[in-house]
């Protein structure tokens, strides 16, 4: 029997919390691997942004290919899940910051783009009037398993391979989960990748102002995820003994990164109401504010940097779903699939850069220097929105 709306929901939620838990096991992780074995910080950051180009190279390579169209969605992330578990099951057998690790770390990312453009296809099938809530909870539930390695690091104590092996076995039970999901009545295929959408890109002026506002929070959004638990670490060093510092900052880590599934949930709502990118602005301004005020307090109180970078976490994450909205609303119907594609795609490319710079940029001018450089991001996007808000 097929299941419902609401059990179909939960089931693929927690199918894409599951999977979702693998983005950020090597930011979660490193500390451990770190004790046990020198990584450069060129390294250090390319496990994490390996998963960001992977996810580019696969989310393009399923558009182009058509999978979820060819195949049925739910075995598609299914699939993806259980494969993306097992790829990173293989940082157990390499040593941390080699090449075979880091070709694990680009294979999962490449695996998760069957499951994070695919689960929100899935999604949108089931609503229309509750769509804004819907795609704010089907965020929440990847943001709260993007911030869950930080929990699962806890667990294992000083040895990072727990993390590993409960964020595969998660992802494993989530791909079988999602094979209990019904297809919603408003299920629509997948539109394979169509070239000419490069051109709308750039012609479209409210779709090009959707891409910009995306960009800038790209910009600001996995350097921030990627790297937290380290800067917090760094500043809560000052004050308590190393082992406690870097405890605390997984916890920080994993509430600031949580808090963004709540908010989004609620600018789902709210984004139907009054305007996707009056939402998306708003973010914005109060994230970039964090941003600067998380500079301001580097190194200073332990209770005042936890408010700070757990404010900054609740806002940061709440205009992603804004974007991609923006982009379908505006754009031709028969290229709106491909648009949101290729703004997804260019998207994560841009994390690839501000990921793999962040350490190596703050060898060198510091952490607080970087996390000003970040809020640069929703100062475009800002902008962005402002101008597409103008043509309304």
């Amino acid at each position: 029997m097929t299941a419902g709306k609401g059990q179909s929901l939960v089931l693929l939620l927690i199918a894409v919390f599951g999977a979702m838990s693998l983005w950020f096991v090597s930011a979660a992780i490193l500390p451990g691997m770190m004790a046990e074995t020198p990584i450069s910080p060129f390294n250090q950051a390319v496990l994490s942004s390996a998963v960001q180009l992977g996810f580019v190279v696969g989310a393009l390579a399923s558009a182009i290919l058509g999978l979820a169209d060819r195949y049925d969605p739910r075995r598609v992330l299914g699939v993806a899940a259980v494969l993306a578990g097992l790829a990173n099951l293989a940082l157990l057998i390499s040593t941390p910051g080699s090449p075979p690790a880091i070709a694990a770390r680009g294979l999962t990312g490449a695996l998760l783009a069957g499951v994070y453009p695919v689960g929100m296809q899935i999604a949108v099938g089931w609503g229309e009037r509750d769509r804004g809530f819907i795609v704010g909870s089907f965020v929440g539930a990847l943001i709260l398993g993007s911030a869950a390695p930080h929990l699962f690091a806890l667990a294992g104590g000083t040895d990072w391979r727990p993390t590993v092996v409960i964020a595969s076995l998660a992802a494993i039970l989530g791909g079988l989960l999602a094979q209990l999901v019904g297809l919603g009545p408003h299920h629509a295929q997948a539109t394979r990748f169509d070239p000419r959408a490069v051109v709308t890109a750039w012609t479209n002026r409210r779709v090009r102002l959707a891409y910009a506002g995306y960009f800038g929070h790209m910009w600001e959004l996995y350097a921030m995820w990627a790297w937290v638990a380290v800067i917090a670490a760094l500043s809560y060093g000052r004050h308590m003994p190393e082992d406690r510092a870097v405890a605390f900052a997984a916890v920080t880590a994993f509430i600031s990164i949580a808090a963004g599934a709540v908010t989004s949930m609620i600018a789902g709502r709210r984004a139907d109401r009054i305007g996707k990118a009056s939402v998306a602005l708003a973010a914005m301004a109060v994230s970039g504010i964090c941003a600067l005020l998380a500079a301001l307090t580097f190194g200073g109180p332990v209770w005042l940097t936890f408010i700070v970078i757990v404010m900054w976490g609740a806002s940061i994450s709440p205009d992603s779903a804004q974007f991609s909205a923006l982009v379908a609303d505006n754009a031709p119907p028969h290229q709106a699939g491909s648009l949101m594609t290729l703004q997804t795609a260019l998207g994560f490319a841009l994390t690839f850069v501000t990921v793999q710079a962040t350490p190596v940029l703050a060898e060198i001018w510091g952490w607080p220097a970087l996390m000003a450089l970040m809020a640069l991001g929703p100062v475009f996007g800002i902008y962005a929105m402002a101008r597409l808000r103008a043509l309304a």
